[in-house]
């Protein structure tokens, strides 16, 4: 029987380097969604030329809940993989009681693919969060192009934003991640910056102006602007700096096939250029 708890917050454990990082950014989304952690690890693939070391990837005063030092061996055993998961579950159960926050955390050990373990979280999970670096076979890409619920990917360390910047195109999944906003109380504290880049006409003012209205009218600090700019990516990265935004939400991959091919997709240029935690909302 499945120990999946709905509406919970997933918390991704596959990348050594940025699980303190995803246990911070899950932390934060818990309080804030005020729903359970799932701690979820996915087995490694046997095919991977060398052992995931975990061991050192929290910071946890008790040194009898560190993990042991794996050893580096060309392939592990199943029984070793799991007995890895296991030592990584405890330890990270143990890190979020040690926060004080009283968060309810689970686990969930499934032995199988990262993007199998997504899939099987995704219909009931209010929101996945991940490292930006994974360790699986598949991609980063890949993982948030297949998934119905929205991510956030997290750099380390992780650092709670105060204000963020959604990306507002008109297009159907910025519709859809606008209705969102207006309910999740997972941004509501923030300042939020609706940005739209396209032509400045009467078309797109009058649409910002309406998606700037809806999020006042939800009760969210705002603040609208459109940049005349045809590079998408270039536009978002220079204001989100230029005004110390520390939170992303885009569409996820919103782009038609065709124009991603010809132009290729924003979504995956602002992955590798971003710098702090990116919020994905699925494709409509």
């Amino acid at each position: 029987m499945s120990n999946l708890k709905p509406d919970s917050v997933i918390a991704c454990l596959d990348c050594p380097n940025h699980v303190q990082a995803v246990l911070e950014a899950s932390m934060w989304a818990s309080i804030r969604l005020q729903a359970p952690i799932g701690l979820l690890y996915s087995v490694p693939s046997l095919q991977q030329k060398a052992a995931v070391d975990y061991s050192g990837c929290l910071n946890i005063d008790d040194e009898n809940t560190l993990l042991d030092q794996f050893t580096a061996k060309e392939h592990l055993s199943n029984c070793e993989l799991k007995a890895q998961g296991k030592r990584l579950l405890h330890q990270a159960s143990s890190y979020c009681e040690q926060q004080r926050h009283k968060i309810k955390t689970y686990t969930l050990h499934r032995h199988e693919k990262l993007d199998e373990s997504i899939n099987y979280v995704d219909d009931q999970a209010q929101l996945i969060v991940i490292g930006h670096h994974v360790t699986c076979k598949s991609t980063l890409s890949q993982l948030i192009r297949s998934s119905h619920c929205p991510i956030l990917v997290t750099h380390a360390p992780f650092l709670p934003p105060t204000s963020a910047l959604f990306a507002f195109d008109n297009s159907p999944t910025s519709h859809k991640m606008l209705n969102w906003l207006c309910k999740t109380p997972l941004v509501r504290a923030l300042m939020i910056h609706i940005v739209m880049v396209s032509k400045e006409n009467s078309e797109n003012c009058d649409a910002l102006r309406e998606a700037y209205a809806r999020l006042k009218q939800a009760g969210i600090k705002c603040k609208k602007t459109l940049l005349d700019c045809r590079d998408v990516t270039s536009a978002l990265t220079y204001y989100q700096h230029d005004n110390d935004i520390g939170l992303l939400m885009t569409g996820a991959f919103a782009q038609p096939r065709l124009i991603e091919l010809l132009k290729g997709s924003d979504t995956k240029k602002l992955l590798g250029s971003t710098t702090t935690p990116y919020l994905l909302f699925p494709k409509a």
